[in-house]
């Protein structure tokens, strides 16, 4: 899975992919193909889910361990 650490974030954090879709603006399918890398993630929604979470957009794309 391309996106690992972003569907890993919301498991560990007991969020739901709808959840996640309504906080973004986006559809849960939409959000669904972001966790599979199926579509391209605009760095907007980065940006909304690195400040969500509190990481890094580098721990976001596995460029990095550290959050």
């Amino acid at each position: 899975m391309i996106y690992e650490n972003i569907r890993n974030l919301r498991e560990d954090n007991g969020k739901t992919q709808k959840e996640l879709a309504d906080y973004l603006n986006v559809k849960q399918t939409t959000y669904s193909k972001y966790e599979l890398g199926k579509i391209n993630i605009p760095v907007e929604v980065f940006i909304k889910l690195a400040d969500y979470y509190g990481v890094s957009v580098d721990y976001l794309l596995g460029r990095t361990k550290k959050k």
